[in-house]
């Protein structure tokens, strides 16, 4: 019963039903998080692969396929994705197919994906392009914390 009422609360909320896209081939390692409205491409997902402690936020698109030329050309394309380990791609981003992201990347708001992203690396924009590296990232956000911009996990709503 619990079961069933998540799942129709999940639909309501437009979330996609992973074990679904798992059966029909979407790979998706260990620890993976997904926050609500993420798109999952459901007709190609087993073009998708994600990796171990992946982080998707609200509104994120993942697309294997383009249908632009369906209408003038009458055949769309499909490419694979790849998405690495340890990776975190924020609110409202889009990855395009044919598109890896390495291990260790940051992906910032509201960005395209449209290109490949290297390993240990944060990216933004629309192209997405590579603005630093993780280490440089974190140093820097990592001097910028203090105890008043600073929370713990009581402060979250699971607690």
């Amino acid at each position: 019963m619990k079961k069933t009422l998540r799942r129709l609360l999940g639909r309501l909320r437009g979330e996609p039903n992973l074990e679904k896209l798992k059966r029909r081939g979407l790979q998706i390692g260990k620890n993976f998080k997904m926050m609500g409205e993420v798109i999952i491409d459901p007709s190609h997902c087993w073009h998708i692969s994600i990796g171990d402690n992946v982080i998707l936020a609200p509104r994120v698109h993942i697309l294997a396929h383009d249908a632009s030329t369906g209408l003038f050309l009458k055949y769309t394309k499909v490419a694979n994705v790849n998405i690495g380990n340890n990776v975190f791609i924020g609110a409202g981003s889009i990855v395009l197919m044919g598109v890896t992201i390495g291990d260790n990347v940051v992906i910032g708001a509201g960005s395209i994906v449209s290109h490949n992203i290297p390993s240990n690396s944060v990216a933004v924009g629309n192209p997405a392009k590579v603005v630093c590296s993780l280490d440089e990232y974190l140093a820097k956000e990592k001097q910028l914390m203090t105890p008043e911009n600073t929370f713990s996990e009581e402060y979250t709503l699971r607690n």
